[in-house]
């Protein structure tokens, strides 16, 4: 049984936040949504085709063309995959399809989630770039990051590179801080407009979700590519919307290896994101750190450790590494970050805060996640030994004494 890794993926969702509303006003002219709308929310069932009848000639003939080239199981193929490389709910997820519970925890809509319904603003063809969903397209960058990324001096970080310099530093100063093995943890970038500007690139990707050679698939990859640039919103791959993602992965311990290296991802969609709400200056670093938190859990069997399953069990798992990332943050030989500075910023984790309770993909509210980040500062600042790091199985101990009141409900009553 793979892990459940802890990804931040895309997938159809990042589509349904902004398109929902249009696909009423397609199937009222004709326009078959049974294939749409079951991905839309996670479904594993599937409707047999996919009607394009309300498409503009143009697209219409872009989508059909794709469709014929598609092995006739596709859909399946795509969920198979799905599943094989551990894709699943996930924080920046959640974001884009969010469901507020009002019950016994606050939850509210945020800078993020409002960031993130403007992103497809103005389409031309709503309805076609829900199709592009379906087919999986908002996750090519991702699994074009996973399968093929590899760390190299001549990688950048955002948009225009403005991020490489301090994302390099800190992934090594990570390195130094933390107790275990990661000499193996390679840090890469995603961007989207790469993977839509390379026929061959996007091809790769291509043959492991549908089958064939990355040399078949290269007719395939320029229809694709033809569909992505028909609609002026998604900017050639470089709308934020395909890169709002970062993840860590690693294989350890897992009895069936797919052979990928350990590894973290920075999208640049996240990582505009940060910057657009406001929080571009350390919440890069929260984020990594985060992910390197992660890293510690894989090394340390910290997934696994533990009677909680399901929602409880991410959630616990994921406010583990708030409070490992801020420690490391505020830690005098940490990055010796401002404490008020490090947790204004922690509303990064703040806004992915959710309240799907039922959901494997649960992460904590925002309520907890901006607890488990102060009390990871409040050990770093309260140390009687400043210079002391504390061994991380230590640290998750104590995380494991404090989990119960950071999870306490919280709403006014």
């Amino acid at each position: 049984m793979k892990k459940t890794f802890a990804w931040a993926v895309t997938l159809v969702t990042a589509a349904t936040c902004t398109l929902g509303t249009a696909l009423p006003a397609a199937a009222a002219n004709g326009t078959t949504a049974t294939a749409a709308t079951a991905a839309s929310y996670g479904s594993a069932s599937y409707s047999s085709t996919i009607d394009t009848s309300s498409l503009d000639p143009k697209t219409k003939a872009l989508v059909d063309e794709i469709l014929a080239k598609l092995p006739a199981d596709w859909q399946a193929r795509l969920q198979a995959a799905n599943t094989k490389y551990g894709m699943g709910d996930s924080q920046w997820a959640d974001i884009l399809h969010s469901v507020i519970n009002p019950g016994d925890y606050q939850c509210q809509s945020t800078e993020l989630t409002a960031y993130a319904n403007t992103l497809l603003d103005g389409a031309n063809d709503p309805f076609a770039i829900f199709i592009l969903s379906l087919f999986g397209g908002f996750d090519f960058p991702t699994y074009d990051a996973l399968l093929f990324g590899s760390e190299s001096k001549s990688n950048t970080f955002g948009v225009n590179g403005e991020y490489t310099n301090q994302l390099t530093s800190e992934a090594k100063n990570l390195k130094m801080f933390w107790d275990i093995y990661s000499d193996d943890i390679q840090l890469m970038p995603m961007h989207g407009a790469d993977v839509y500007s390379s026929p061959e690139r996007l091809a790769r990707t291509l043959s492991v979700l549908y089958g064939g050679t990355p040399e078949s698939n290269l007719d395939l990859a320029e229809l694709f590519i033809s569909l992505v640039d028909s609609e002026p919103v998604l900017k050639g791959g470089a709308n934020p919307i395909f890169t709002f993602n970062a993840f860590a992965y690693s294989e350890k311990g897992d009895p069936q290896p797919l052979g990928i290296s350990d590894r973290i991802v920075m999208g640049d969609g996240i990582l505009e994101a940060m910057k657009a709400i406001g929080l571009g200056n350390t919440a890069p670093r929260a984020i990594l750190g985060h992910e390197f938190g992660h890293h510690v859990q894989y090394e340390n069997n910290l997934f696994d450790n533990t009677t909680l399953t399901g929602p409880e069990a991410t959630r616990r798992t994921e406010l583990m590494a708030d409070a490992f990332g801020t420690y490391f943050l505020t830690h005098s030989r940490g990055e010796a970050l401002n404490t008020k500075r490090v947790l204004d910023s922690a509303k990064s984790f703040y806004q992915v805060g959710d309240c799907s309770f039922s959901s494997n993909g649960h992460h904590g509210t925002p309520n907890q996640r901006i607890a488990a980040s102060t009390w990871g500062a409040s050990v770093a600042n309260e140390a009687p030994n400043q210079g002391h790091i504390l061994p991380s199985m230590k640290l998750d101990e104590m995380f494991e004494a404090k989990l119960p009141d950071i999870v306490k409900p919280d709403a006014t009553k």
